[in-house]
């Protein structure tokens, strides 16, 4: 008897698969890849990939979806050629060049931005989230391609999970190889802010519940949920192929509560609720069955809060959601938009633009080197109209994840992950800088462009001469078997 190994066919398209799944598993590791040498390498990474992309399933929805992406790429390309040029076509120079010329006494080439060519060097991160929602969508349009990426990501991240709370029990003064300057008191994983971390894991900890509630309901006899019977079928599950599972979600739900993070850890739960009561609606009781799940997710979060969160708790009773520098700050910055609103002060400039605008009622402690809401940056730093075809093609991804959600039968678990953690990323974002990390967005950038690949229904394949021939010779076969067999039988 000899030993059958299984065929691997080559295609030009798994280098991109595989390049996709490396650069998702690993965006998070080094420090959250937050300099410039992380960001190069992973744009690198991903334009090689690109190159290999598979195209073969893709179909119009597609398309269009990709055509939306490259009005965006060509809004990017209009702001900054704008703010890199020496003739700019349609932006106004900066008066702060004609400011420092007249002090120096001396002739400065004028730009549109506040910092000369910092343009260029802020691209990288936007340019890796757009490279990483292109792979997804190509890579994406295959479902089980477009499954690996989600599991690539809920088993990374609890990985990571379980990294930050080993090392924060062994060695908290310590991030990886580094020492750790900031939270010492808060997991923050291989991340360097803990709000950050906390949308990771949080994020993490949403698609473990999906995936634990398909693995459930594929297990269920019946065609909807029995819930007077519910417990007896659960015991008929093996522990053994449920544990791994729910031990991920534990760690995941673990580190998130030791971030301490208020607003990272109340969205999160508002993720997991949402996100639950979403996929088991239609086995939930009509009318007040979605209001019931609400509540109980709502008992159970807070039950969660108290028995794992006691430090969140007691942020949230002594500051509240928001203290009071940030809203400051975010009032500034509207300031810094109020002058600058056609093309801002330029891509990556904000630690720049802020100390003029920067509200007395802020403490002098620290450089406040982010907006702490990625909008407000986002338009000071690019202008109104730029920000506005952002929010658009937000609007449009998250309209299709809801279509993809409540229109597809199958694999409908896909784009309703890729929903719930887009809203929980961008909620976030508007309190803090998590898309900014690129870290965090690239692989769930990856994981938005394969819910978009997923939210249209699979088109039906024709079966071919050759299948539909061996159809009918199984049924005839089928038949002739039957015929022979005594009649008691073929009754029965």
């Amino acid at each position: 008897m000899r030993l059958r190994l299984p065929h691997i066919s080559w295609s030009w398209s798994l280098p991109a698969a595989f390049i996709l799944y490396f650069v998702v598993a690993f965006a998070p590791f080094p420090f959250g890849s937050t300099n410039d040498l992380s960001i190069a390498f992973w744009c690198l990474c991903l334009g090689v990939a690109t190159m290999f992309a598979p195209t073969g399933s893709l179909r119009k929805p597609h398309l269009w979806l990709l055509a939306g992406i490259a009005i965006i790429v060509a809004g990017y390309a209009f702001v900054l050629h704008e703010q890199l040029s020496d003739h700019p076509w349609a932006a106004p120079f900066q008066p702060i060049w004609k400011q420092a010329s007249d002090l120096l006494q001396m002739p400065i080439a004028p730009s549109a931005s506040i910092v000369k060519n910092e343009a260029f060097f802020a691209l990288g991160a936007p340019l890796a989230n757009i490279l990483a929602v292109v792979l997804g969508i190509s890579v994406g349009a295959e479902r089980e391609r477009a499954r690996r990426i989600l599991w690539v990501i809920a088993i990374s991240g609890a990985l990571y999970a379980l990294y930050g709370v080993l090392s924060f029990l062994i060695e908290p003064t310590m991030i990886l190889w580094r020492d750790k300057t900031a939270y010492l008191g808060s997991v923050t994983g291989t991340f360097i802010n803990r709000n950050t971390a906390a949308a990771y894991f949080g994020s993490c900890a949403v698609i473990w519940i999906l995936l634990i509630l398909e693995d459930f309901r594929r297990r269920l006899p019946e065609r909807h949920i029995a819930w007077r019977r519910l417990s007896l079928d659960l015991r008929e599950i093996p522990p053994k192929e449920i544990l791994p599972q729910l031990l991920a979600l534990l760690i995941c739900l673990m580190a998130m509560f030791m971030t301490t993070s208020r607003a990272g850890v109340g969205l999160s739960l508002l993720a997991m609720i949402v996100a639950t009561t979403v996929f088991l609606r239609k086995d939930l009781p009509p009318r007040t069955g979605i209001w019931i799940a609400l509540g109980s997710g709502v008992v159970i979060a807070l039950g969660l809060l108290q028995l794992l969160g006691g430090q969140v708790s007691s942020r949230f009773d002594s500051q509240g959601l928001v203290d009071e520098g940030r809203v400051e700050a975010w009032k500034s910055t509207l300031r810094i938009i109020g002058d600058n609103p056609w093309f801002g002060t330029g891509m990556g400039t904000f630690q720049w633009a802020f100390p003029p605008y920067r509200s007395p009622h802020i403490s002098i402690r620290g450089v406040w080197d982010a907006a702490h809401s990625t909008p407000l940056e986002l338009a000071s730093e690019v202008g109104i109209p730029m920000a506005l075809l952002v929010a658009a093609g937000w609007t449009i991804m998250l309209l299709v994840l809801a279509n993809g959600v409540l229109g597809r039968r199958r694999d409908a678990i896909i784009p309703l992950a890729a929903a719930a953690t887009a809203t929980l990323s961008l909620l976030h974002s508007c309190l803090d800088f998590t898309l900014q990390v690129p870290g965090y967005s690239i692989p769930f950038f990856a994981l938005f462009g394969a819910g978009l690949a997923q939210s249209f229904r699979t088109a039906e394949v024709r079966p071919t001469e050759e299948t539909i021939a061996c159809q009918a010779a199984g049924r005839g076969a089928h038949g002739a078997r039957r015929r022979a067999l005594p009649a008691e039988a073929r009754a029965s």
